[in-house]
């Protein structure tokens, strides 16, 4: 699988979206992660469709929209509307994630499927084969800057020796407390799409930052 860096923007300045993007654009990443948060699956609000359409307008980048919200199938028409590329949900924010899935895939976005820390991995099983994308937490989601939770690397394991046993074809995505250090052991677990916030817009130089990525990835 391709490995892909995905800078999450909820980590980004707010008043600058339009700037933020490009500085992301040029960093080379793949993808841009957008965090949706609506105050009842999390503590913290974000922001909705509407922004993620006005994004779209500065930015050709794939839109990894991961959906924090209390059944997010209610949503899915208008996120694809607004030119997301991916919209990934929890298990725990719906009691019909099959069907959630299919709603995702049927309006044209690739379908996402994410755990949070204290979920069993087994949540995933009866899914695996509408999942493009699977997102592994490796926080607690909802706020930036956590530390990483290195227990949450025997998921991303589990769901990589599924994917080769059942010959799926699903990218496995990490989400939290990624640094050069801890990108490593992702990587190794079987981790291929790797969101980082904090780490990289804490410095001035977004391309130098992501290229500590890169090159934790290459060692």
């Amino acid at each position: 699988m391709i490995n892909k860096i995905a800078p999450s923007i909820l980590a980004a300045d707010y008043a600058n979206f339009a700037t933020e993007l490009q500085r992301i654009d040029a960093t080379g990443a793949e993808y841009v992660h957008i965090d949706i948060m609506d105050g009842q699956f999390v503590p913290n609000i974000s922001f909705g469709a509407d922004v993620v359409a006005s994004m779209r307008k500065h930015s050709k980048l794939v839109f990894d929209c991961h959906l924090m919200v209390v059944n997010p199938e209610r949503y899915v028409e208008a996120f694809a509307q607004a030119g997301a590329d991916i919209m990934t949900i929890h298990v725990e924010a719906t009691q019909h994630i099959h069907g959630a899935l299919q709603k995702i895939k049927a309006a044209g976005m690739k379908a996402g499927v994410v755990i949070n820390p204290g979920t069993p991995v087994a949540a995933l099983a009866p899914v695996l084969s509408l999942a493009d994308q699977i997102l592994i937490m490796t926080v607690n989601p909802g706020f930036g800057g956590q530390a990483f939770i290195p227990e949450a690397l025997d998921k991303v394991k589990t769901v990589a020796a599924w994917r080769q046993e059942g010959n799926y074809r699903y990218d496995i995505e990490v989400d939290g407390g990624l640094d050069n250090h801890t990108i490593k052991a992702c990587l190794e677990a079987g981790a291929n799409i790797f969101v980082t916030g904090s780490y990289l817009f804490k410095a001035s130089d977004l391309t130098a930052q992501v290229q500590t990525l890169r090159d934790a990835l290459d060692d």
